[in-house]
């Protein structure tokens, strides 16, 4: 075998191993931050979550009830600064199907509260938009929800 195949061999070889050659499996979502990208390699589920000037956005692809929902990449969100009817309450099936008509498997982009990421159960506390539509101020004017007003918290839902 001539010595410049057996180099270049070797060559593919290490580049291989060392991982300089990466194949997409599709398996990780990517979190993007100041153009950098990094991937979850824990994650099974092929999503993308992108962060830019302190939003994230990613596909609803469950909703819990009227004020929560799941988001690819993300996690369990709950809506900030309102509360809807729990389950066996009156309006609690309206306002969970007003949330699916308008973010189910849409791509949805969440404004974190800065002051309280996360409430006692661990799910996100967030402003959830759909094609620009701030969904917690609709469900508000459209009687879906009452006003629920949690300190410390960056939003004013009284301001909706």
């Amino acid at each position: 075998m001539d010595f410049r195949v057996l180099l270049v061999i070797i060559s593919i070889l290490i580049v291989t191993a060392t991982g300089c050659v990466q194949e997409d499996t599709n398996n990780s979502y990517k979190y993007s931050t100041d153009n950098k990208t990094t991937s979850n390699p824990l994650n099974n589920n092929t999503t993308s979550v992108e962060y830019s000037a302190g939003e994230i956005t990613g596909k609803c692809y469950h909703v819990v009830d009227g004020d929560t929902i799941d988001v690819e990449g993300v996690g369990r969100i709950r809506f900030v600064g309102v509360n809807t009817p729990e389950r066996g309450e009156p309006g609690y099936t309206e306002a969970k199907q007003y949330v699916k008509d308008q973010c189910l498997y849409q791509t949805v982009s969440l404004d974190i509260d800065d002051k309280k990421p996360k409430d006692k159960y661990g799910r996100t506390l967030a402003v959830v938009y759909v094609r620009g539509l701030n969904l917690n101020q609709q469900l508000l004017k459209k009687g879906y929800a009452e006003i629920m007003y949690i300190p410390p918290s960056e939003f004013d839902p009284y301001s909706w």
